[in-house]
């Protein structure tokens, strides 16, 4: 996001401010009955645009063991919408790099609607955007030119760059006892050893003491969010699952090319979209293939799943987490199902007990009424939905669940901005020394 929005020809960046589509073409309601149309761009329109909930999750870190699993669910994590209030009595000078982009936005929409402590808001970026100002609840914000320097100023700088920049700065922001505290939402430092690969809600006090966090894959994060309960209760032992990701996971340019590409076809402009972004055309169609292939014949994608699952949850280097990464022609928030099998028996009363308890988690899972998680529901809120539950039938000890959540939210900004929070909690982020 950050090297296209930076970095691209204003003649190739393309007009996003208004999602239209023409009426539908005698020839195009030939090919799509008009439930099917309304139904795709209905979902386009709906998951574009929105106000995050207010229903979000707050906790404090836990200290039981992250690799054996207990019989409880930890009892100091508790649900608020304002928590970072009570968070410190002094305020914060925060960065944001890369705030133009579609996850930098929800950074910023996320320190705003939780009160973050914030003292000062400075955003950072190229020399194409210096001087833009910026709306938010801090005021209006003009954008700096990025430096090294700049960036050390502040007391906690959030990166929604690509890989290359954060590993090109990260560290240089954060080096010695006056650089800031840095939140990497790239994948430039996750398997590095000794810097924490954090979901706040699992292993938050992992942060403690470091000045460089990195942020999970969203797929990983929402699927966690999940799976993270029934752990702590049945002792997970092996986990399949399989995704179904929204066009968003590609950044803007992917929701650009669906909805124009949705456009085309259903004007009738053409039979088959075009495709430049994803693999093969979205629109109608999914893809089996995000990112590329590895020698093992599974996507790095997915390989990312089974690589942060273990790191974040504390598990041993060969834990057996197997997945199946699947682009689907949806605007925003990603899906996935879930075969979890546990060294205990499973019990599904306990199971629907769990989560309805544990933080950042929205149980829809009454089917009498047709309700379960969707990204039509999932998409804007804070809480990643989890319905579907029931006990598998193909192994022992196994569940099988469907999970929703907003990647750019849960799987992203947010969490970001929860690992902030209890840095400052457990005393690792806090301002700076007037010097």
């Amino acid at each position: 996001i950050f090297r296209r929005s930076f970095l691209a020809p204003k003649a190739q960046r393309k007009n996003t401010s208004k999602w239209s589509f023409p009426s539908i073409s005698k020839k195009s309601k030939m090919k799509f009955n008009s439930a099917a149309a309304l139904l795709a761009v209905g979902s386009l329109a709906t998951t574009y645009g929105f106000t995050p909930s207010s229903s979000v999750s707050s906790f404090t870190s836990h200290r039981q063991s992250l690799a054996r699993p207990s019989a409880r669910l930890p009892t100091n994590i508790q649900h608020t919408s304002r928590s970072a209030t009570t968070l410190s009595m002094s305020t914060l000078k925060v960065g944001i790099v890369g705030a133009t982009g579609a996850v930098g936005k929800e950074i910023v929409g996320c320190l705003e609607k939780r009160d973050f402590p914030v003292d000062s808001l400075r955003i950072f970026g190229s020399e194409r955007s210096a001087g833009k100002e910026v709306d938010t609840k801090f005021g209006k914000v003009k954008v700096e030119l990025f430096s090294e320097d700049a960036a050390r100023e502040c007391d906690v700088v959030f990166l929604a760059v690509d890989g290359d920049f954060s590993l090109a700065h990260a560290e240089n922001i954060c080096a010695g006892d006056d650089g800031a505290v840095v939140i990497d939402n790239s994948s430039a430092f996750r398997y590095k050893e000794g810097i924490p690969l954090v979901v706040p809600e699992i292993n938050a006090e992992a942060t403690k003491g470091k000045k460089l966090i990195a942020n999970p894959n969203c797929t990983t994060a929402i699927g966690l969010m999940a799976v993270w309960p029934l752990h702590k209760l049945f002792g997970l032992s092996k986990m399949i699952m399989s995704t179904y990701q929204a066009a968003s996971g590609a950044g803007q340019p992917g929701m650009d090319e669906l909805k124009e590409g949705t456009r085309a076809v259903l004007s009738g402009e053409r039979d088959v979209a075009e495709n430049k972004i994803f693999a093969h055309p979205l629109p109608f169609n999914v893809i089996p293939h995000i990112d590329k292939f590895m020698e093992n014949g599974y996507t790095k994608e997915e390989m990312k799943v089974t690589w942060e699952t273990r790191k974040i949850c504390g598990l041993a280097d060969d834990f057996p987490v197997s997945c199946t990464a699947v682009r689907i022609p949806t605007a925003r928030a990603h899906s996935e199902s879930i075969v979890a099998l546990f060294e205990n028996p499973v019990d599904v009363a306990a199971a629907r007990k769990a989560l309805e308890e544990a933080p950042g988690v929205k149980l829809v899972d009454d089917v009498d009424n047709m309700k379960y998680p969707m990204p039509l529901t999932a998409t804007g809120q804070y809480d990643i939905e989890v319905g579907r539950l029931r006990e598998n039938i193909a192994f022992d000890n196994a569940l099988e669940f469907f999970v929703c959540g907003d990647q750019l939210l849960r799987g992203a900004a947010l969490n970001a901005v929860l690992v902030a929070e209890a840095m400052v909690k457990n005393g690792s982020l806090k301002a700076k020394k007037a010097t």
